[in-house]
């Protein structure tokens, strides 16, 4: 594997530290008066998922791995397991639970996924930036309060808590940002 310099990383990349797959999600130079430079980025842990603020010196490098990404599509639930099909080759992948983590209850069938692979061991799911979601339970809104922005929750069909504007009733669909899980707009 070839090493690359710190100052080299930017978002999405992966590279092994200390025997453990990282993945880059934010890169940040710090260059403070004369010293040496230092680059901080924040990092994902791609066996754990946890998060981790790494601080590198300047002159530093770092071991790339080679990755592939695939899309694949979400096809049902094995018990704690998740089965994916590549839809070129019709291969089924079954991913372990810990591997989808908190992207599960955004899967629904046939939906779009980008699955990492690191020597043919699945890492990590990539989920659509924005999904669209039923509302199957929220409070009616209440005539008058539509003057402000105001949020009241509501349970989606995936069983997420999100926080929707009044006018939102039961069985409209919504758009939700599927990263911090918030709402984004009314389904058109």
């Amino acid at each position: 594997m070839a090493n690359i310099a710190v100052q080299e990383l930017r978002a999405g990349t992966t590279f092994v530290l200390d025997g453990q797959p990282f993945m880059v999600q934010k890169y940040e130079h710090i260059k403070m008066g004369r010293g040496s430079a230092t680059i901080r980025v924040r990092v994902k842990n791609l066996l754990t998922g946890t998060i981790l603020d790494k601080s590198f010196i300047n002159s530093a490098k770092v071991e790339e791995i080679d990755t592939i990404r695939r899309p694949m599509q979400y096809l049902y639930q094995d018990g704690k397991d998740f089965v994916f099909m590549d839809p070129k080759t019709y291969e089924q992948v079954t991913l372990p639970g810990d591997v989808v983590g908190e992207s599960a209850p955004y899967l629904t069938e046939e939906v779009q996924v980008i699955v990492l692979f690191w020597d043919q061991r699945p890492l990590w799911i990539e989920l659509p930036p924005k999904m669209q979601f039923t509302v199957s339970q929220t409070d009616p809104g209440v005539k008058g309060n539509s003057v402000s922005n105001m949020f009241k929750q509501a349970v989606l069909e995936n069983g997420l808590n999100v926080k929707v504007p009044l006018f939102i009733k039961e069985g409209d669909g919504v758009v939700v940002d599927t990263r911090d899980g918030s709402y984004v707009e009314r389904a058109k």
